[in-house]
């Protein structure tokens, strides 16, 4: 038996500039499931996304599926994207098997926390203000060069990845450090700065796009603080839920949110195409 993809649809040029298309997984010309392959949004034309891969329960455990999935490859290969990537729920095991099989790796995860009532306290000497506009802009400066490296180190090219922190950055803080829905905050200890912290407040949860204890504090538990000190902005906010992204091999960080109770729901996996 042939398994193939049949277009389902014409090319689906989007408003953002990424494209789509679905397609019927066949099998001798029998529709047996759907791939719905796309460009990346905040990747780029470069990186092919699967969007979807569905197989009907009667034709699953047949190897359908890792036909289809490599098959969206070369589909990809024909668009001119360098990389594919996923993303997966965290509890669903067959599908993060396939992709592992597939030589899909690890690039994050997404996290999340149901919070309480009640906001945690900080320790004793610490306390949170507002960042400044003077801090902001400096930050701003620091933090998108470190964005454009991290996405470097995972397979974008300079170019691309300083595009990426551009744009990431344009969309989520389009005015600044007035932008609506954002609280910048810098943490103090005994008087001196430790850390900063950017929550955004989203419909029905906060998100924490960036924690980070400053290098010279670092060690000294500053980061269960600013963390803490997210959880408390988020229940202030009416967010009952807190998430967060955490790039793979960074062992402090994911040690620092299981400890504070913070659990997968998403992982982010990435195959470069040869």
């Amino acid at each position: 038996m042939t398994t193939t993809l049949r277009p389902a649809e014409p090319l689906q040029q989007h408003p953002d500039g990424t494209r789509s298309r679905r397609y019927a997984v066949c099998v001798n010309s029998r529709p047996v499931g759907e791939v719905h392959l796309g460009t990346s949004p905040s990747l780029g034309d470069s990186v092919a996304r699967v969007i979807d891969l569905t197989i009907a329960e009667p034709d699953r455990r047949r190897g359908r599926a890792t036909v289809a999935a490599l098959a969206a490859e070369e589909v990809a290969r024909g668009w001119g994207c360098v990389q594919m990537e996923a993303v997966v729920p965290a509890d669903a095991e067959a599908a993060l098997r396939l992709f592992d099989t597939l030589g899909y790796t690890l690039r994050n995860r997404g996290m999340e926390k149901r919070l309480g009532s009640t906001p945690p306290a900080l320790p004793p000497d610490s306390r949170a203000r507002p960042m400044t506009a003077a801090e902001f802009e400096a930050w701003r400066q620091t933090e998108s060069e470190r964005y454009a490296r991290s996405w470097v180190q995972r397979g974008l090219s300079e170019p691309a990845a300083r595009a990426k922190a551009r744009s990431d950055h344009a969309r989520l803080l389009p005015d600044g450090l007035a932008t609506d829905g954002v609280i910048f905050s810098v943490l103090e200890h005994a008087g001196d700065r430790v850390g900063t912290l950017w929550l955004s407040l989203e419909e029905a949860r906060a998100f924490v796009y960036d924690v980070e204890a400053d290098a010279a504090h670092r060690g000294r538990g500053h980061g269960r603080t600013l963390m803490l000190l997210a959880e408390r902005q988020a229940i202030e906010a009416g967010r009952p839920v807190l998430g967060l992204n955490v790039f793979a091999g960074n062992t402090p960080a994911e040690r620092l949110y299981a400890s504070l109770g913070y659990e997968a729901v998403t992982h982010s996996l990435s195959k470069p195409l040869l």
